[in-house]
């Protein structure tokens, strides 16, 4: 018997799963093989990056461990499999092959901020690419955004239209070279032109208009002047101006009708970012990331950002240049920018040049437009860093999960043997599609109140799963019947003959934060938000769950109280207190920030109450907060979702918890957290003068006291000792930390949300799980 010669030549065929298109993963490849002295291949398929690699057993070895090991950075390596072959006695050198296509699936690279061998470039007088604002590499520039189908080659991409030039080509064909079949790949000679467009008549007349050759430097001219400009970026367009220019804000805010809500700011540099906030090594990492998002942070005092970019509020969101264009105009113009989605009210944000001109002449003086195509929208996302986070937790959160984070999936530990769409919430708006063990969540999506958001729910739908070749066979919906997306999911399963499954909104919640963690239940699910419809018919958002991926039940919840007009009263919180104050305390009492709504409002919303009239019972954490801001002169009117809450607990911050104590509350023997004692007490405060923000602190101590002993209840009943805490009441910093804190003391295990937000960002998640568990599992 002859024994093997270990030097002889072998060759495996090696497949690659994950992230591996777009991120200079060919070329990787084939620098690997140059070193290990190997022949063959590689190319990508639908599936992933395939090789065929033949040379020693110990080079051989040695390659496929350096795969995973020396990955490029952009690169998610999800699963490396391999398998002997023959050998190839024709075998000459290492080749990277054109793309094929095949019955599998890839996944796709979110777009990626631009990295520092591009950043010099364009700030390099002596390079070709000076200045341009399309610059990019296999390691950073657009991707979903610009990607039409798979495999990832220029030509299933918005710059199909764009030939490149032969030094572009040159640098396309090189495998030695960063640019080696970087699809996006311009230079001024043959990519994307930027474009400018003056609306405003005093910019017409050559008021304020800076005698500019340059077209980024003409846009930066026109913002320091105080102007307002719409700028198409990778995923749609921006609204900009002066961050540091309080009349070009109240401009901004009076034309965009925005009063309140604050703005995003961009910053040129992290250097400058420290000048304006409070920044620690976790922030900045966030913020310098490939995803480069919005990051919440603390202003410094002495910062010059305009107090009307957040109106009382001591947080900015900031977020760094992520293309070219933005690092160009943001290094030009030499101050921050407000840089807020280019849309109108609760629509879509705008992602065509004609469409822009058309719908936001009204708002921009001058347009910064550019000719490649955007052919899937993608608002920026927003994170923020825990501070307090433990051993266990995610220190960074996504508050929204698009640009940057999608279409990346999450991984879950079951494997889906049908593929299940979740159509998500109503507000704030992601769809998931679910195919076996990756749920891909979409970009944000927004609120589906109108036909152009529909519109984009579709074409999302259409283009993600084209891309991942996911053929729906279940479709997962909110329970509520007149939600937009509810009827959606009815009009899709009528449409593809597809079974529905309908899950409750709180139910999904928890569901998600399971599904991150990869647990099945059971769990307490504490889920405390504003609105999620209940199979009893009333809203629900105080809620106490006993809960797995298949089922729950409900065993504690705040008390119901009125809600005078419905989903009206959200926007006036001095109504849902009047309603509060009246159910618990039979009468409305003096306090100083109600009386001056006094007078037949009040009249009226009395009577509707005694009578019953279009005034829907609500166990929701959100309106308590409400009615509690507006009893304390706080926030009494909102004209943005949360605000009232996010003012009382930017109060309760200024206070040091130490002095303070909860105020009392009664759990019955039905499970009913009963709010009487609370707003007694809150209202005895008030009139003895003590200051809001000690009672709003009080009241926030009071409500993780309510999360505790509803915790401590659900252990009583059911020995369950794990506690998934989901629902927006817990993007509240301070809520979130007392609740953990004192949870955790108590001796239970807390699951929060890591990668997906814990508001209904999120939901779509927790619906496909739920379906997935229900139908299949």
């Amino acid at each position: 018997m002859t024994a093997k010669n270990p030097s002889s030549p072998k060759r495996r065929h090696i497949h690659v799963d994950g992230v591996v298109q777009g991120v200079g993963f060919r070329p990787f490849i084939y620098g690997l093989a140059v070193r290990y002295h190997l022949t063959g291949w590689v190319l990508n398929s639908s599936s992933g990056v395939d090789v065929e690699a033949q040379g020693t057993l110990e080079a051989l070895d040695a390659f496929q461990e350096a795969i995973t090991s020396e990955a490029p950075r952009l690169a998610r390596i999800d699963r490396v499999t391999a398998h002997v072959i023959p050998p190839d006695g024709n075998g000459d050198g290492f080749t990277i092959r054109h793309s094929s296509a095949d019955a599998g699936t890839s996944l796709v690279s979110p777009d990626v901020a631009t990295c520092p061998d591009c950043l010099a470039e364009i700030f390099d007088p002596a390079n070709r690419r000076y200045r341009y604002p399309f610059t990019n590499c296999t390691n950073c520039g657009p991707r979903y955004t610009i990607i039409q189908g798979m495999p990832y080659d220029r030509a299933m991409t918005s710059m199909c239209s764009f030939e490149m030039c032969p030094a572009c080509h040159a640098e396309y064909e090189d495998p030695r070279n960063r640019r080696f079949h970087a699809q996006p790949n311009a230079c001024p000679v043959c990519g994307p032109q930027v474009d400018f467009t003056v609306t405003s008549s005093s910019l017409m007349e050559g008021k304020g208009l800076a005698d500019e050759v340059d077209t980024l430097a003409r846009a930066a001219a026109i913002l320091r002047s105080g102007y307002i400009i719409a700028i198409k970026g990778l995923g749609g367009f921006h609204l900009a101006c002066d961050a540091t220019n309080s009349a070009a804000l109240a401009r901004l805010r009076e034309r965009k009708a925005r009063p309140d809500k604050p703005f995003a700011v961009m910053m040129s540099t992290l250097d400058e970012v420290h000048q304006h906030c409070e920044v620690t090594p976790d922030e900045a990492a966030l913020l310098t990331s490939p995803a480069a998002p919005i990051v919440l942070l603390y202003r410094r005092a002495q910062s010059r950002i305009a107090p009307n970019v957040a109106p009382d509020n001591p947080m900015l969101g900031v977020m760094l240049p992520y293309t070219p264009l933005h690092h160009i105009l943001l290094r030009d113009v030499g101050r921050p920018l407000v840089m807020t989605s280019g849309n109108l009210s609760d629509l879509p944000v705008i992602v065509d040049n004609d469409e822009a001109l058309a719908k936001l002449r009204s708002i921009a003086d001058a347009f910064l437009l550019h000719d490649r195509p955007i052919y899937m929208r993608c608002d920026d996302a927003v994170w923020w860093v825990d501070r307090f986070a433990g051993e266990h937790d995610a220190a960074h959160q996504p508050l929204r999960r698009s640009r940057g984070d999608a279409p990346y999936p999450i991984r879950l530990p079951w494997h889906s043997r049908k593929h299940i769409l979740a159509v998500g919430a109503e507000m704030k708006n992601t769809l998931c599609l679910l195919r076996d063990e990756n749920a891909f969540l979409s970009q944000h999506i927004g609120e589906m109140s109108s036909l152009e958001s529909l519109d984009y729910f579709r074409r999302t739908l259409d283009h993600l799963s084209g891309l991942f070749k996911v053929m729906p066979q279940i479709i997962a919906h909110d329970l509520h019947p007149g939600y937009l997306t509810t009827r959606l999911a009815h009009d899709l399963s009528e449409e593809r003959g597809l079974p529905l499954v309908a899950v409750q909104h709180h139910h999904a919640h928890v569901a998600a934060c399971l599904a991150e963690h990869g647990r099945t239940g059971p769990v307490t699910g504490i889920t405390f938000d504003g609105t999620g419809y209940g199979p009893d018919g009333t809203i629900w958002g105080g809620e106490v769950l006993v809960a797995g991926l298949s089922d729950y039940r409900r065993i504690a919840h705040l008390e119901q109280l009125p809600l005078p007009g419905g989903d009206a009263a959200i926007h006036r919180p001095y109504r849902i207190a009047w309603g509060y104050l009246l159910a618990t305390q039979g009468a409305i009492p003096d306090l100083p920030a109600l009386v001056r709504f006094a007078g037949q409002e009040q009249s009226i919303v009395e009577r509707q109450i005694a009578q019953s009239i279009n005034t829907p019972l609500t166990s929701s954490v959100g309106r308590l907060f409400d009615a509690v801001s507006a009893m304390l002169g706080i926030c009494p009117v909102a004209t943005f979702e949360a605000q009232a809450a996010i003012a009382l607990e930017l109060a309760a911050r200024e206070v040091d918890l130490r002095q303070v104590s909860p105020y009392p509350f009664a759990i019955d023997d039905t499970g009913v957290i009963r709010l009487g004692d609370l707003l007694a007490a809150i209202v005895a405060d008030v009139q003895k003068g003590r200051p809001a923000n000690h009672i709003a602190a009080a009241f926030h101590v009071t409500v993780a006291q309510m999360v505790i002993r509803a915790a401590e209840l659900s252990r009583t009943q059911t020995e369950i000792d794990v506690v998934a805490l989901s629902g927006g009441a817990f993007q509240n910093r301070l809520l979130l930390r007392l609740a953990r804190e004192g949870l955790r003391s108590t001796g239970f295990e807390v699951l929060t949300h890591q990668q997906t937000p814990t508001n209904d960002g999120g939901l779509s998640l927790g619906q496909a799980v739920v379906a997935m568990h229900q139908t299949i599992v």
